[in-house]
């Protein structure tokens, strides 16, 4: 049985609504994904400083944001 027009229209207004949902899905999980990753990535470095003596433990953004993009692309890859 054929759809008609109107119904087509639907149908296709549904699909990209649903493909949209999924790209928005798609999106959020991907940033979820690399918040977790900054925060493993701080704690694993903060944990790792506290056996360096005590003027050696300096841990700045940019070693976290390092580690952090390690983590991503290892689960992505």
């Amino acid at each position: 049985m054929a759809l008609t027009a109107e119904q087509q229209a639907q149908v296709d207004i549904q699909m990209a609504i649903e493909t949209a949902r999924a790209a928005n899905q798609v999106a959020s999980e991907s940033r979820r994904e690399k918040l977790e990753a900054v925060r493993l990535a701080k704690e694993t470095l903060i944990e790792n400083a506290r056996s360096k003596p005590a003027d050696s433990r300096e841990i700045s953004a940019e070693d976290i944001t390092t580690f952090a993009n390690t983590l991503v692309t290892y689960i992505g890859g």
